[in-house]
């Protein structure tokens, strides 16, 4: 049985077409069968989104307009690179956060060495693996990014750019324009990409249980454990077990404050989210009225009874904060039950399933789709949708915070409990966990 998943990722999303159509291909040029392989997907996405998307009226898009209007492009394309992106910006007329198209897989793994994140309105070099080329060329933690390959990176538009360099077309080489803390000047680095190539092609149902799921560059739960007044766990996904929400949450019973740091949780399983609701009320929370193609029908957590917690709680979030965690944080501030710190979220809350397909005779073409199946109307009468949840209290670090490992929004929640961490200790806590 699948889990349904309410799960967001700035790896997999929708595209700008000039965007990817004018930055530089590596890729073979098209065949007859490439382009039938082409009509064929196109088919089986119009039909999945057709059958499955949560709004009969597909929020006023004419599907049948799209989609042959995608099929008139193909009839054109050049490369297969520009195959999938027709395919990935057909998904984009619906402006949802989880309906999407996840192309074949290519038998390579691309490893560009380089994180980026927004704080506030600002994107920053917020990682650089240890021994990349990005570390080479001089790229730092803490650079503000100007421009990626000419384009400005904005709240809106950073998801669209990681979904074209590690989904629909890598780039063997990306160019920045940075600048560095307390430097009046801007400066260019190209900064290549190691791709591995594999001799078997990777399964995208595993791609999107690794990715969609569970966030990029996934990390384990982490948490510190500071003296007996505080509990900081650092919740890297929604997509657990409950029992792995009891045991975090009987190990936070032992302390009189919590901090979740749900910064960079791209969300997961409902069930998750709930189970964890349910330890902060002693009584059933109605979380809103999920809507769904045929019906309208209540989602409920129901409390943990003797086993809630009791104590002081913060929850940090951040512009990469999606989903359930979302949801999460909203319904903290609803029951009043704590506080939400950090920066406003992503806005990516819709309720979605991962459909695998397939096309094509003898040689087998796999691809597949993330379609919304329900949007979730709060008990405050609003969707998050594009909206977000703004914290209760903006805090966002510097670019020199970042480029001196200073956590200094953690720093400030813990002090808030009266408990003395400084910002360079706490950016201690939780370094990345780089994939290998």
């Amino acid at each position: 049985m699948k889990k349904t998943s309410l799960s967001f990722s700035i790896v997999f999303f929708a595209v700008i077409l000039s965007f990817v159509f004018f930055s530089q291909s590596a890729f073979a040029q098209i065949s007859g069968s490439d382009r039938d392989n082409g009509y064929g997907m196109l088919e089986i996405l119009k039909d999945s989104i057709k059958k499955n998307y949560y709004d009969p009226k597909y929020k006023g898009v004419d599907l049948d307009f799209v989609f042959s209007q995608a099929k008139e492009l193909m009839k054109n394309a050049n490369t297969r690179d520009e195959l999938m992106v027709i395919l990935a910006q057909t998904t984009l007329a619906f402006d949802d956060s989880h309906t999407f198209f996840v192309p074949p897989s290519r038998s390579a793994n691309v490893d560009y060495g380089w994180r980026l994140s927004m704080f506030g309105n600002d994107c920053f070099v917020s990682g650089i693996k240890p021994k990349s080329d990005a570390e080479a060329k001089g790229l730092k933690v803490g650079d503000k990014v100007l421009a990626i390959d000419g384009f400005k990176p904005t709240r809106e538009n950073l998801w669209q750019m990681y979904y074209r360099y590690y989904s629909i077309k890598p780039s063997s080489r990306v160019r920045f324009m940075v600048q560095s803390p307390n430097d009046a000047k801007s400066h260019i680095i190209d900064v290549d990409t190691k791709i591995v190539r594999t001799s078997n092609a990777i399964s995208y149902e595993d791609i999107f249980n690794r990715i969609i799921k569970k966030g990029w560059d996934q990390e384990e739960d982490r948490y510190i454990e500071v003296g007996k007044e505080l509990l900081i766990w650092k919740m890297s996904t929604f997509s657990t077990s409950e029992k792995h929400i009891d045991d975090m949450m009987k190990k936070a019973s032992n302390f009189n404050s919590l901090i979740i740091d749900l910064r960079n949780n791209g969300g997961g399983y409902v069930d998750a989210m709930k189970r964890l609701i349910g330890y902060f009320s002693d009584k059933d929370i109605k979380i809103g009225d999920e809507k769904s193609k045929k019906e309208t029908k209540p989602v409920t957590a129901k409390t943990r009874g003797n086993n809630i917690y009791k104590g002081k709680l913060t929850i940090l979030v951040g512009n990469d904060s999606a989903s359930a965690s979302e949801i999460f944080a909203r319904i903290i501030q609803l029951e009043k039950r704590g506080k939400v710190m950090g920066d406003k979220t992503a806005g990516a809350v819709m309720e979605s399933r991962y459909y695998p397909m397939e096309t094509g005779v003898g040689s087998v073409l796999y691809f597949g789709a993330s379609v919304t199946i329900a949007d979730l109307i709060m008990t405050d009468g609003n969707s998050l949708e594009k909206v977000g949840v703004k914290p209760d209290e903006i805090a966002l670090p510097s670019g020199e915070d970042l480029a001196t490992s200073k956590d200094t929004v953690l720093s400030k929640a813990a002090k808030e409990f009266g408990v003395d961490i400084s910002p360079e200790k706490a950016g201690t806590f939780f370094p990345i966990k780089w994939n290998n």
